[in-house]
């Protein structure tokens, strides 16, 4: 099974009324993890690489290689795209697209609209030509995760207009625009601008991409999905979910020293956590 782009599996979502997780891979465990439990759900799946985790694991085209070659080892035949998460210039979004990444964010929300614009069509420019698909960003999303930081601690909306000029003006596949969420586990119970949300959607009429999926309530989450969400970022909680029982396994045994022992514990964990939200999200038996 080839990787694919998230065009196709964005616009069913959308149209059928579920949500496609995006979650962010760090290693092979992680990675085998969401491949695993998307497989077993019969789900697509959008594996997520930070710049961060790019340098993490050796480049752009290291993430690419092991990802491929799972696909083939695990025998993978749900749709699985590979995508830049926060990509900050063109120049690295260009790396992941030339390393075989098959789609990425251009994050140029920090900057005035109208360079936002500029960078944007830039990056949509190169990737169309490649089949690759583009997410953009607007507004600022709270919060530090995978160093990935907003221009404040807190969001700040994303504006209806700009939202229809940036669609209009640059072609992107698919929009995050910030309405309350947040990188990283969440201080205090989070709201989310649902109404906005739904404004939006209808305005722009391409799917939109809820980041900082972790932790919000459950009905936020449906919410959000009835409101034109088809993709969600899901990080934090695998993150909480490995560190946990590998905390409880060195409590457990502190003698313990075999690596592949206890991380094959925390994978399953990982796996677990991705299996909930694919049912959470509605995506299950989608592939």
């Amino acid at each position: 099974m080839e990787l694919v782009s998230m065009k196709e599996m964005l616009q069913k979502a959308l149209k059928k009324g579920y949500a496609v997780g995006h979650f962010d891979i760090h290693n092979l465990e992680w990675t085998q993890a969401a491949l695993s439990a998307a497989k077993e759900e019969n789900s697509p799946v959008i594996l997520g690489v930070t710049e961060g985790a790019a340098r993490y694991f050796g480049g752009f085209s290291v993430a690419a290689a092991m990802v491929r070659a799972l696909l083939n080892e695990m025998n993978i035949t749900i749709p699985v795209a590979l995508h830049l998460d926060h990509g900050s210039s063109f120049e690295n979004c260009k790396a992941a697209i030339d390393a075989g990444f098959t789609s990425v964010m251009i994050d140029a929300s920090r900057h005035p609209f109208e360079e936002n614009v500029k960078l944007t069509q830039k990056v949509v420019e190169y990737a169309h030509k490649r089949g690759v698909t583009v997410e953009a960003e607007l507004g600022s999303i709270g919060g530090y995760e995978e160093g990935v930081a907003a221009g404040t601690k807190n969001s700040i909306y994303a504006d209806l207009n700009e939202c229809v000029e940036l669609v209009k003006q640059t072609g992107i596949d698919s929009l995050a625009p910030a309405l309350g969420s947040a990188h990283g586990p969440y201080k205090g119970e989070p709201k989310l601008g649902i109404q906005e949300m739904k404004a939006i959607s209808e305005a722009i009429c391409v799917p939109l991409v809820l980041h900082g999926g972790s932790g919000l309530p459950i009905d936020q989450i449906k919410q959000s999905i009835s409101a034109g969400t088809a993709k969600i970022n899901v990080n934090a909680d695998n993150h909480l979910a490995f560190s946990r029982i590998i905390r409880d396994i060195f409590n457990q045994d502190p003698d313990i020293y075999d690596a592949s022992k206890y991380i094959a514990l925390g994978r399953e964990k990982v796996k677990e956590t991705i299996k909930k939200k694919i049912h959470l999200f509605g995506s299950a038996g989608n592939a």
